[in-house]
């Protein structure tokens, strides 16, 4: 199958309704929702260019609930900086457990005001945001994301919206966010991962798949040109009880299984 819209490389999965993209993440594992810099490596680019928005057919918008409410997906801003994207259990919590040790990932006032309110209520939308903030909503969508892209908030659930009198639904939709220890709660995922040492320039050294790219399939053969994605099984992979530079290593060696032709720049900025 492939899931190169452009170039129609063979071997990566091809989304075509909402069953398969669930397949797609669960197959790679950690994927974004949208185009970036490292090429084929997105839903979006998944996706044959006559699902999105065309007529009445709403695809991956619309699909992306499937994944949501699967209970076995994370998904929200939590790649490049921000950005849509998805994972499955395993791989979030490695995000998790690296994103959870940096200072900068760390909640401020607002952030730790919402974690409060959605450890009583299990949950949080952004019009309680508001209120419990007394913000206007984009103040609101910004402290979610935020909290979102430390890896303290997923999207729990989504629900579509159903608006005038003939009940239409044009893509609108609305979500509440909860913890992702509860939203995996019974899947494995287990207690959550406490915050640890951030990590240094020289804690870097020498973890396994840091900066050895040999055994990558078609790292040394790359010669700056993108290499198709590999669709690898998550069978034989090392548990999640790692330092979080291991967990980093572990996510940056996953993604080069994935895309070959991603850059050192592009592994940066995609996990943070």
């Amino acid at each position: 199958m492939s899931i190169d819209r452009h170039a129609g490389v063979v071997g990566r999965p091809r989304v075509t309704g909402p069953e398969a993209m669930v397949e797609a993440v669960l197959e790679l594992g950690m994927v974004p929702f949208f185009e970036n810099s490292i090429r084929g490596y997105s839903i979006e680019e998944m996706t044959p260019p006559e699902f999105w928005f065309e007529g009445d057919e709403l695809g991956p918008w619309d699909w992306k609930i499937a994944c949501v409410q699967s209970g076995e997906i994370a998904y929200g801003k939590f790649l490049w900086g921000g950005k849509a994207a998805f994972a499955t259990v395993e791989f979030y919590r490695e995000l998790m457990n690296y994103r959870r040790s940096l200072p900068k990932y760390q909640p401020d006032e607002a952030g730790r005001r919402i974690m409060d309110y959605v450890g009583e209520n299990g949950s949080i939308t952004i019009r309680e945001v508001r209120g419990l903030l007394g913000v206007k909503k984009s103040a609101a969508d910004a402290a979610i994301a935020r909290l979102e892209n430390q890896t303290r908030l997923v999207i729990g659930d989504m629900q579509r919206v159903y608006r005038g009198p003939d009940l239409h639904y044009n893509g609108w939709q609305t979500a509440s966010f909860c913890r992702p220890e509860d939203l995996f709660d019974g899947v494995g995922f287990g207690d959550e991962i406490p915050p640890r040492a951030s990590l240094g320039r020289d804690d870097r050294k020498g973890v396994p798949g840091w900066d050895d790219r040999s055994g990558v399939p078609g790292w040394d053969d790359r010669k700056g040109v993108p290499a198709p994605f590999l669709v690898i099984s998550s069978e034989g992979e090392a548990g999640v009880e790692k330092s979080p530079a291991e967990s980093l290593a572990f996510l940056k060696a996953h993604v080069l299984r994935l895309a070959p032709h991603a850059t050192d720049r592009d592994l940066a900025r995609l996990l943070g």
